[in-house]
């Protein structure tokens, strides 16, 4: 076990292993990109390479101080994330892990302290943090992972060593799937054309998930032009859970890309849904200027469910726009 094991961002390992090597890790690094491909994952092998009994530069994932950090109970290594039932990281979990961190090392390494995701420190939270980045317990790493960094303060940007994690290949996603959970080679490239880019997204991928994708399809599908009740309908079924609302814009996305490669005549291959091309093919006459709006609406009606707006109203307003004239 190792870096090596870790799928993708080669050239991002690189330069942790070579600042590993020499001794020269940064004391606070960034670590951003989308959910799902390896960000957290990276921040524990590198907790693990600072403390691994056996590998100097790596880990082996094996001995005890790497299976602590991996149970997540090694005295020098913490990740802070949002407690149950919390919205945000609070400023007491700050303070507390800022202690943890000017405490003597009981390894003998380097104190860490891993933040996921950053994006929910509050903006008291990251001015206390602020102290921390400018003054850093001698030993000590912090790292920060976000799928975006916008959501931070620019003064908590500059002290951190930013690090990009962009999506994987959909090739790498699917050999993972086969050699590592055994799946079909047909069943795990449409799992890792559906997870785009994010490992975390295809291992998440179920039947149930599978199945309402089909769903979804075929009543996007079977709408005409002017069925606004058929709208309605469709609207209230899936206005039932928040989750499987915002669920289904994600998706909506997607199906929106993939019609638009059906409409200007691209090779299907490059579409996400492929298995369900046939439904796909039902909307082919669908004008570029109709899928173009749709796919805006889709992404503006996930902004407006992840802002807690009325699930009915917003799932309404988006497929009264889907019948609406294409």
């Amino acid at each position: 076990m190792g870096f090596a094991e870790i799928i993708g961002h080669t050239q991002q390992l690189e330069i942790l292993r070579s600042a590993l090597a020499k001794d020269r890790l940064h004391h606070a690094y960034l670590f951003c990109g989308p959910d799902g491909v390896g960000k957290r994952a990276t921040a524990l092998s590198l907790a693990m390479a600072l403390h691994c009994a056996e590998n100097k530069g790596d880990f082996c994932g094996r001995c005890g101080e790497c299976a602590r950090i991996q149970g997540r109970n090694h005295p020098d290594v913490r990740v802070i994330e949002c407690l149950a039932e919390k919205k945000e990281i609070s400023i007491q979990q700050v303070r507390e892990m800022e202690k943890e961190l000017r405490f003597r090392s009981f390894s003998g390494g380097r104190k860490v302290a891993i933040i996921d995701p950053a994006t929910l420190l509050n903006p008291a939270s990251q001015n206390a943090l602020l102290k921390t980045l400018e003054e850093p317990p001698p030993d000590s790493l912090l790292i920060l992972i976000a799928a975006s960094a916008g959501a931070l303060l620019p003064t908590l940007r500059s002290r951190c060593l930013r690090l990009g994690f962009g999506p994987l290949p959909r090739q790498l996603i699917a050999r993972y799937l086969v050699l590592q959970k055994h799946m079909r080679p047909a069943d795990a490239d449409l799992l890792a054309t559906l997870g785009k880019g994010s490992l975390g997204a295809a291992l998440q991928m179920n039947g149930e998930a599978l199945e309402r994708r089909r769903i979804w399809g075929g009543m996007l599908s079977t709408l005409t032009a002017g069925d606004y009740r058929g709208a309605m309908e469709a609207a209230e079924a899936l206005a039932a859970s928040r989750d499987e609302a915002l669920e289904f814009f994600v998706w909506a996305e997607t199906w929106y890309h993939d019609l638009l490669i059906q409409a200007l005549g691209y090779d299907a291959e490059d579409c996400v849904n492929l298995d369900l091309l046939p439904d796909l093919r039902r909307q082919a006459a669908t004008s570029i200027e109709h899928i173009l709006s749709a796919a805006a609406n889709a992404a503006d009606g996930a902004r407006k469910i992840q802002r807690n707006l009325n699930r009915r109203m917003v799932l309404e307003q988006f497929l009264f726009g889907v019948v609406g004239s294409s």
